[in-house]
């Protein structure tokens, strides 16, 4: 199976790149801006059927959640259009599509862990656009399905592990929010269950099951307890200090709670999925290896 990787040199794209060499059925594409731009319709087309592809692990996306209040149209275009556009494509070739989104397309009201079948109610931009690429998936007859994630962290890109390492090792005190609750989700996890569904896909529909799917890593967490954690187990001595979210305003509305319920991607991919502090100390490890 040839398998388009768009979005490659993101937080997930290069865990995917990483761990393709393991997975001897997949011969894995790996494309990025500015050779491929998803959201130009003819070009996209034009490379998925010259070069044969068969599968798309979709990793591209518009993911500046409080940039995107101002700049809905680029969001727009790279989370609505683009999906559209590969969408479209792969209708063409027969091909499959791992698609992720978030959790942002839950409003953070609930109390107990969200269900794919649960009602979406995004409060910001971001949660909207990305729920309208969800749904041109969705409404699609193509072989494909929609993984939702949250907290996404690796030991590539930006992301709030590595600027925790950073202002730890600078500051005294940082203030963390510790009334927004989720599961932090190591990228290299959540592209090793990308690869092992594509993997054993073989001739059979990935979404012969069900056509959405939530994955983070196991357990609960604050960002305050996150940040306890990161700096704990990387032994910097930096004083984390809880606040409230009234206290840290930003112009995107985050979920207070967002904890997504796993039980039906393990039970219909059989993924085994880790706890976030193990998956946690595994990347920091590789974060202080390449540092």
């Amino acid at each position: 199976m040839k398998v388009l990787i768009t979005g490659s040199n993101g937080q997930l794209g290069s865990e995917i790149k990483e761990l393709a060499s393991n997975y001897e059925n997949l011969e894995c594409v790996f494309k990025d801006l500015p050779e491929l731009d998803i959201c130009d319709t003819k070009v996209l087309n034009t490379f998925i059927i010259d070069q044969h592809i068969n599968a798309v692990i979709n990793c591209a996306a518009y993911t500046a959640v409080d940039k995107a209040e101002e700049d809905l149209e680029t969001a727009s275009k790279v989370n609505v259009k683009g999906v559209l556009n590969l969408v479209n494509a792969l209708k063409k070739v027969d091909g499959k599509l791992i698609h992720i989104s978030t959790d942002y397309v839950f409003d953070g009201n609930h109390s107990q862990p969200y269900k794919e079948t649960d009602p979406v109610s995004p409060k910001g931009v971001y949660g909207e656009m990305k729920r309208a690429g969800e749904l041109a998936v969705l409404n699609s007859s193509i072989d494909a399905i929609v993984i939702r994630t949250s907290w996404l962290y690796s030991a590539y890109g930006n992301n709030f592990v590595k600027t925790m390492l950073r202002l730890g090792n600078v500051k005294e005190s940082i203030q963390v929010v510790f009334d927004q609750i989720g599961t932090p989700t190591y990228a290299k996890d959540l592209a090793k269950t990308c690869l092992d569904i594509l993997s054993n896909a073989g001739s059979t529909n990935i979404s012969k099951k069900g056509k959405i799917y939530h994955y983070s890593n196991e357990g609960v967490t604050s960002w305050y307890d996150f940040a306890k954690a990161i700096m704990e187990i990387s032994n910097i001595e930096c004083n984390v200090i809880p606040i409230e979210t009234k206290d840290y305003p930003t112009q995107a509305i985050r979920p207070l709670y967002s904890v997504l319920d796993k039980s039906k991607i393990t039970s219909d991919f059989k993924v085994i999925i880790p706890h976030w502090r193990d998956s946690l100390a595994n990347c920091l490890k590789k974060i202080n290896h390449n540092s």
